[in-house]
């Protein structure tokens, strides 16, 4: 049962969003809100399972890491507040009524939800860090490459949330919000721009996607054109029994290179024809991604404030 909140003695939005704030962190402990803090760290340690053994060493790997990376972090963000506005609906439509700022109770909800990102951000460098997965080692933005990736991890996961809570201020009900939310994955996911390939007139679409700022940052960070490209090399080893007039010249080509230590050159050549320029080792690249991470964030709050403005109108 949804706790109420007396505002008629506290009409200043700053006091009414401490009064909101404490209510949430009630709610954390004791109604086992607390519980997205462990899931995190399980869903992390999947995707380490899976993708992790080449992320951030070769271009293939990164490409596929980051991508499930951001997925995660979405997927974090979405269950963080997709129900948390429209499962007390009722409750804010009466408080409305009595005196309350719609402003602070989304300001609550917006440092609540930010504090809540940052503890899942953590908890996935730490998960990364002690499955063994190689982590970026040069820093763009500030000294220490960890916090840079931390901060788009954490951008990426407040971005999905923040999406998550317009959806919930938005629906009226948390059945339409939960059926919501997979189309919007699934959006996410297919149109990042960077793991799909996109035909032409599709491309504007992947500027409104959370994933493909991730994704990009993510692949910056990890200095994504630096990498080697094993693709081409994995694929030719394959046909190396492959016999043309009674010889095998793929395999006599893989041993050649071999024999004359050629396998790094080759995949870094593979690699250099198959370079992303919005993927380079550039802290423009990482502000942009931040940019249109932080543009986004803004846009949902005002959209989430402006719905709930009206929610006086509902009729149920």
């Amino acid at each position: 049962m949804e706790m109420e909140i007396d505002t008629t003695k506290h009409t200043g939005r700053f006091p009414q969003m401490i009064i909101y704030l404490g209510k949430l962190f009630r709610m954390f402990i004791f109604q086992t809100d607390w519980k997205v803090l462990p899931m995190s760290a399980i869903i992390a340690g999947l995707v380490s399972f899976a993708v992790g053994a080449d992320l951030f060493k070769t271009m293939e790997g990164t490409l596929m890491g980051t991508f499930a990376l951001s997925c995660v972090c979405i997927w974090n963000g979405f269950f963080n507040s997709i129900q948390v506005v429209c499962r007390e609906r009722a409750i804010i439509k009466r408080e409305h009524r009595s005196g309350l700022h719609i402003s602070s109770y989304i300001a609550a909800h917006v440092i609540y939800q930010s504090i809540l990102c940052m503890a899942q951000s953590a908890i996935t460098i730490i998960v990364l860090y002690y499955t063994k997965v190689t982590l970026p080692e040069k820093p763009l933005i500030t000294p220490i490459a960890v916090l840079d990736l931390w901060l788009t991890i954490f951008l990426v996961t407040f971005c999905a949330d923040m999406m998550a809570l317009m959806v919930s201020s938005l629906t009226k009900t948390t059945t339409t919000a939960m059926t919501v939310m997979p189309f919007l994955l699934i959006f996410q996911l297919v149109f990042s721009g960077g793991y799909f390939s996109l035909p032409e007139a599709a491309q504007p679409l992947t500027n409104v996607t959370i994933a493909k700022w991730g994704l990009t940052s993510l692949c910056a960070q990890g200095d994504y054109n630096s990498l080697p490209m094993v693709s081409v090399w994995n694929t030719m080893f394959k046909m190396k029994d492959v016999e043309i007039e009674g010889q095998k010249p793929v395999w006599e080509i893989l041993k050649y290179a071999e024999q004359n230590n050629m396998k790094e050159d080759i995949l870094m050549q593979t690699a250099s024809y198959n370079a992303i320029p919005d993927y380079n080792f550039d802290p423009a690249v990482v502000f942009r991604c931040w940019g249109w991470l932080l543009l986004w964030i803004f846009v949902y709050i005002a959209v989430a404030v402006v719905s709930l403005e009206f929610i006086d109108k509902d009729r149920r």
